[in-house]
């Protein structure tokens, strides 16, 4: 009878005869195929994990894309007599971004990880640039634009990827004195601080909201001891009732939302979005109205394509829609946490991490907005809402996460591993 060694030994043979197998299968393609450029070998990947976020981004990009046409159609028509002016727009964003993904997806765990810095530096010098230069600008009270000619973006986009990139080099780097916290807060609360500080000077809470979200999640999948973690969390809230007091505008939304929206004179000015999204998002029933259809994107629903474009999805495309919708935000959070088990990398790990909390943190802050459980923060539904900025940085770090996937080894290799770390035998089976 074959005993655990023998076993053991097999599964080292079969693995050092697979990877020889592949050298001399690569070093034969390169002398018969010396100048053939292999185009399926970019969407080659070890394991279905990455087919997995891939596939469930493409469609929420592209069911994205049909949604704006939908519910921006009447608006665009009524401003400039193009239906298709918002749904242009998006498409490009969608063919810009989808290759961004693709090709971050192929650069490597270390290329990341060596110019997070330089992803930093670039974030906080540009958002410096609205809050502080003529090139900023805002829109409905929140200073978050940078606008140079007919180009415009949103730089908190492009700090939320370089924040995820950089605590997840600081935790690497940390990652043997974790439990000293003069070590692991001091770094990550500089960044943070500058990063969304910057935010909260320009006005958008919903944002450092969603940054917040972000860090943290890092921060928990990286490692960080939970005392720690909670020095934070302390620390936010005894800024929070300062940051909302701090703007008149935000602090009567969130008094309006407090109180239900009962007081009669607010229908027309604070609770107007709120309620009519409610409304629209009721009245869809179990089945919707219909794609096309929905009545509240004729003038009656503000921003219907962007903040609160849930509710236009839970009114043509009814209770059904809006649960795919969450079902599919699922199945990317399970891919996600995935790679997190699978990994060894704590830079791979944090990184995902952070990635999970931002898409999937927005995601439920958009839709508690629309529900009425969080008040207006201004926050889109990720890969859904219109907006170039946020789609195109969004796609960005799932191809991050992406060229993690690419390193995850196969069902077959994990296998492996395990039958060769199998226990010594103390003795002969019998």
């Amino acid at each position: 009878m074959a005993t655990p060694t023998d076993f053991r030994t097999r599964a080292r043979s079969a693995l050092a005869g697979a990877r020889t197998g592949v050298g001399a299968r690569a070093q034969s393609g390169r002398r018969t195929n010396g100048a053939v450029v292999a185009v399926k070998n970019v969407f080659v990947a070890e394991s279905s994990t990455f087919y997995s976020i891939l596939g469930v981004t493409l469609f929420l990009v592209v069911f994205g894309v049909v949604m704006v046409l939908s519910s921006s159609s009447v608006e665009q028509y009524k401003e400039t007599h193009d239906f298709f002016g918002a749904f242009s727009r998006q498409g490009m964003y969608a063919i810009i971004g989808v290759p961004l993904m693709l090709v971050a997806s192929r650069i490597p765990t270390g290329v990341w990880r060596k110019y997070s810095r330089w992803v930093i530096v670039l974030g906080l010098v540009v958002q410096a640039a609205v809050v502080l230069t003529p090139l900023g600008y805002s829109i409905q009270g929140n200073r978050n634009w940078i606008k140079l000619g007919s180009f415009t973006a949103q730089p908190s986009e492009i700090l939320k990827l370089a924040l995820v990139l950089g605590i997840g080099t600081i935790i690497y780097q940390k990652r043997n004195r974790l439990d000293e916290w003069k070590q692991v807060l001091p770094p990550i609360a500089l960044v943070v601080a500058g990063s969304i500080g910057l935010v909260l000077f320009g006005g958008d809470q919903g944002t450092a909201m969603v940054m917040m979200i972000l860090v943290f999640g890092a921060m928990f999948v990286g490692g960080v001891r939970l005392r720690h973690i909670g020095i934070g969390v302390g620390a936010i809230l005894v800024l929070l009732p300062f940051v909302t007091m701090a703007s008149s505008s935000r602090s009567s939304r969130i008094s309006a939302w407090l109180s239900g929206c009962t007081d009669t004179s607010q229908y027309q000015d604070l609770c107007w979005q709120p309620v009519h999204g409610m409304w629209a998002l009721a009245s869809g029933g179990v089945f919707g109205v219909g794609l096309g259809n929905s009545k509240a994107k004729w003038s009656w629903l503000p921003e219907a394509d962007n903040d609160y474009i849930f509710a236009i999805i839970g009114e043509e495309l009814g209770l059904i829609g809006a649960v795919v919708v969450l079902a599919l935000f699922v199945v990317l959070a399970i891919s996600m946490i995935r790679i997190i088990r699978l990994s060894d990398d704590v830079f791979v790990r944090t990184v995902t991490g952070g990635v999970l909390a931002w898409i999937i943190g927005q995601a439920l802050v958009n839709i508690g907005v629309v529900l009425g459980l969080l008040p207006v923060l201004g926050v889109p539904l990720p890969l859904i809402s219109a907006g170039g900025s946020a789609l195109i940085m969004t796609l960005v770090a799932i191809g991050v996460v992406l060229s993690f996937a690419r390193d995850l080894p196969s069902r077959q290799t994990l296998a492996a591993r395990s039958a060769a770390r199998l226990p010594e035998p103390s003795g002969r089976l019998r």
